[in-house]
């Protein structure tokens, strides 16, 4: 547990902080960073998934925006209508909790608070990243429908989330190394 600002934050394999950093005395990077620098890289990493997570939301975004200005628009239902308003607010919300972490960092800088802004903005990629896996399956489900007929849509949309939690949840956690007992 760290203190932070007056409240204890728990750090956890979700906290943003790699396990690698902790727990571990005389293993990993531990031994040769200070804890600024691990804060410091871990920071920086964020950033890194943080401007891929970005580019494909901007992709979906741009994408979903274009197509009321398509000829093919005006044939949608009132139900396909409704399903894009949706998967464009999920894709504006996937968008907002992506770039948070950025502002964030504005808001915060050289306020010492680091460590906040690591946990925080790792929670919040989570968030963008498991929005957008939705929006992703909302488009799915929308083209398959307008294309085909909604239970192909259903179809698509469910292994689509299915993939994505399989690749972005499921393969992590088998890859995850087992804890080891310490010393």
């Amino acid at each position: 547990m760290g203190e932070i600002a007056g409240t204890t934050v728990k750090q956890d394999h979700q906290d943003g902080v790699d396990e690698e950093d902790r727990g571990r005395e005389g293993h990993g990077r531990e031994e040769r960073e200070s804890a600024q620098e691990r804060l410091n890289r871990n920071w920086a990493e964020i950033l890194q998934e943080l401007r891929v997570a970005q580019t494909g939301v901007q992709l979906l975004t741009a994408f979903l925006l274009a197509l009321p200005f398509q000829n093919r628009f005006a044939t949608l239902s009132n139900n396909q209508e409704w399903l894009y308003l949706a998967v464009v607010a999920l894709s504006i919300l996937a968008t907002g909790l992506l770039i948070t972490p950025v502002s964030l960092h504005r808001a915060m800088f050289r306020k010492r608070e680091k460590e906040t802004l690591v946990v925080v903005a790792n929670r919040l990629a989570q968030a963008g990243l498991a929005v957008f896996s939705v929006a992703v399956s909302g488009v799915a489900v929308l083209i398959f429908d307008v294309t085909k007929n909604f239970t192909v849509g259903i179809i698509a949309g469910v292994l689509t989330l299915m993939l994505f939690a399989t690749l972005w949840v499921a393969v992590p956690a088998a890859l995850r190394p087992a804890p080891t007992p310490e010393h």
